[in-house]
């Protein structure tokens, strides 16, 4: 199981290409697209997409499962196939679920970078996007509160420990640490379950392939 992320006007982020003429109009997959002649080469030639574990590298507007023609060819963090179409679009991924999944990290920021005492600006902006999300908060307390948040946090750019938590996470990432591979992992998680989707195993997928 493969997923595709597009831009609002239904673009690739980075590839700029239209890709309306071959999105589904019903509950049909849409139509393929052209084969793509010649080698297959990472970031220049291909149609590539991601599977479950790599989304939240690729996040965008629209999230859509698609399907390759042939198995793809595999990198650290996507997929390259000749030939693919677009099968449906998760709906599941939208406005409401970007905002809360947002909330859910900042929430889990707090809790690393500013243990044991989270600034509470910070803590009520969480709190107001999440009832924003849910329909229960207006615009305006939403931009106060982010307003807010943002004193809140070059306040804490000011704090040695701050700066020094940031270099430790960027350290961690550059090496590949363990723990922030897991974190990475339990982001993964969390989403899917607020897009209340359970992906298939890649090594499932490879077996139904």
């Amino acid at each position: 199981m493969y997923y595709k992320f597009l831009t609002r006007e239904n673009t690739g982020r980075y590839s700029k290409f239209d890709f309306t003429p071959y999105l589904p109009t019903g509950s049909q997959p849409g139509p393929w697209l052209p084969k793509v002649t010649g080698k297959l080469k990472e970031c220049k030639r291909g149609y590539h997409a991601c599977r479950p574990k790599d989304i939240l590298e690729w996040l965008d507007a629209q999230m859509w499962e698609v399907e390759y023609k042939n198995p793809p060819l595999e990198y650290d963090d996507k997929v390259n196939g000749k030939q693919v179409r677009f099968v449906r679009r998760i709906e599941t991924w939208n406005e409401r679920t970007v905002r809360l999944f947002a909330v859910w990290c900042a929430r889990e920021l707090l809790s690393l970078v500013q243990n044991p005492d989270p600034d509470p600006r910070s803590v009520e902006a969480c709190n107001v996007a999440e009832r924003y999300a849910n329909g229960n908060a207006s615009r305006d307390e939403l931009i106060e509160a982010r307003c807010a948040a943002r004193d809140a946090a070059r306040a804490g750019a000011r704090d040695a420990a701050w700066a020094g938590a940031r270099d430790a996470a960027r350290s961690s990432r550059d090496n590949e640490d363990e723990d922030w591979s897991v974190g990475m992992d339990k982001q993964t998680r969390q989403l899917w379950d607020m897009l209340g989707y359970i992906p298939i195993p890649e090594e499932v997928q490879h077996e139904k392939d």
